[in-house]
């Protein structure tokens, strides 16, 4: 059954009485070369264990399992459950569990999974995302520390942009910072919207976020690097002097000496900084704190 033909899922939608959920933000890949780009660049092995986030009709699914040990695909509308159940019906090795991943413990599902079949090794996570949730999908995996190697994801475009931007740019901040830190970031495609069922009104890109063993940069404490981040970023056109007055305690004087101190000239704004002087003001800051 070729799942990522057009005809395809409107035959499956018309069988099952099926509509899309607009808040779920529900559009079915329908690119056969995307698709299999996406599972390529995945480096799935023969035994992994694939974690799956919103299968919708089992399109990736599909072509995961034909190279895993073992996928679980994780769906949030339960209208989905029974054409899972037919689209994936030649397939032993797959498991659906109807959840919300932002509510699902994914460290239990994968120590599971692994006490039943001890075979399984790797880890790899996969998914067409919802636009509206994928940065709150990312970062749970990422700062829940999931023991995954890889997250290979479709999203907005302009938020891939985000996490894979560099300083001097406008899409630099935050996101970029968080995710960078937490993971080597690879571009694997560009997706226009046409390929999609229904055409969303954005093209979208297909990122691999590979887990890093060991994070960048050293640290004092991770909460003070991530408030300096989002205070850095928190008023993009002002100078980092003003926007880090406050944190730590520290008046805006203390906070033009500390600068100074670590050569980082404090008109300076959040988006020239490269990570590593982010650390180093956090370093920093969390010595002086009052």
């Amino acid at each position: 059954m070729k799942l990522y033909s057009q005809n395809t899922i409107k035959e499956i939608k018309n069988k099952h009485n099926f509509k899309m959920t607009k808040s779920l933000g529900q559009n079915f890949l329908a690119d056969k070369n995307i698709i299999d780009k996406i599972i390529e660049e995945t480096f799935i092995e023969e035994d992994d264990l694939v974690i799956e986030i919103g299968p919708g009709i089992g399109v990736l699914t599909a072509e995961a399992a034909q190279y895993a040990r073992k996928v679980i695909a994780i769906e949030l509308d339960k209208e989905l459950l029974p054409i899972l159940d037919y689209t994936l019906s030649e397939y032993d090795n797959i498991e659906i569990i109807n959840e919300d991943i932002l509510k699902t413990n994914l460290r239990n599902i994968i120590e599971n999974a692994k006490k039943e079949d001890p075979v399984l090794k790797g880890v790899k996570i996969i998914g067409n995302l919802p636009y509206y949730i994928t940065t709150p999908i990312i970062m749970k995996i990422l700062e829940e520390n999931i023991p995954a190697n890889s997250i290979t994801i479709m999203m907005q475009k302009e938020v891939a942009d985000r996490i894979k931007a560099h300083p001097n740019t406008k899409a630099y901040g935050t996101l970029s910072i968080a995710v960078q830190y937490y993971c080597n970031v690879c571009q694997i495609a560009t997706v226009p919207k046409e390929v999609f069922v229904p055409v969303p009104k954005v093209d979208s890109a297909v990122l691999r976020l590979e887990i890093r063993d060991e994070k960048p940069v050293e640290l004092l404490e991770e909460n003070m690097f991530f408030l300096c981040v989002k205070k850095g970023f928190s008023k993009r056109r002002k100078t980092l002097l003003n926007c880090m007055v406050g944190l730590g305690g520290m008046n805006k004087e203390e906070i033009r000496t500390l600068l100074t101190e670590i050569d980082i000239d404090p008109i300076r704004r959040a988006e020239t900084l490269m990570m590593d002087e982010f650390a180093t003001l956090a370093n920093h800051m969390k010595r002086g704190m009052k």
